[in-house]
């Protein structure tokens, strides 16, 4: 009696199809340039407290921002170097651009001044933007696939 050994799955057809897909959308410009503004978006969100200057005001909100704006920042980079691991993610970046939209109200505890509400929600809605960017590719190939 001979054995075999266990099939490897990414010899598998649809598995190399389906790596190929993902490497080309995530080599696509537009994807490329949606991934670095997400990052850019998530750094200015996370700096935002001090570039504007209500860090000393709002600590609570400062920190939430910081916080976001990093976990923002990272998803851009995942986008970009790992799509095919991250492209589930995509639904992540559009809720915390809300999160930071709401959270001046939220977190914050105070009246928050004009330019610190202007910011989050001009800041919040680019990361709503962005994050609906990221993910159309990932919606265009499901329905495709159907």
């Amino acid at each position: 009696m001979t054995t075999h050994g266990a099939p490897n799955i990414e010899s598998h057809p649809d598995i190399t199809a389906m790596s190929a897909r993902y490497e080309q959308m995530a080599e696509a410009r537009s994807a490329q340039m949606t991934d670095s503004l997400t990052v850019l978006a998530g750094l200015f969100v996370a700096l935002s407290p001090w570039i504007v200057g209500f860090h000393d005001v709002s600590v609570a909100l400062a920190m939430n921002n910081l916080v976001v704006g990093l976990v923002i920042a990272a998803l851009g980079v995942g986008y970009a170097a790992a799509y095919d691991r991250t492209h589930r993610l995509g639904w992540v970046c559009p809720l915390l651009g809300l999160w930071t939209i709401v959270a001046v109200w939220l977190v914050s505890g105070t009246v928050a001044a004009t330019a610190t509400v202007m910011t989050n929600v001009i800041a919040g809605a680019v990361v709503v933007l962005l994050g609906f960017a990221a993910m159309m590719p990932y919606l265009r190939m499901q329905r495709a696939s159907k």
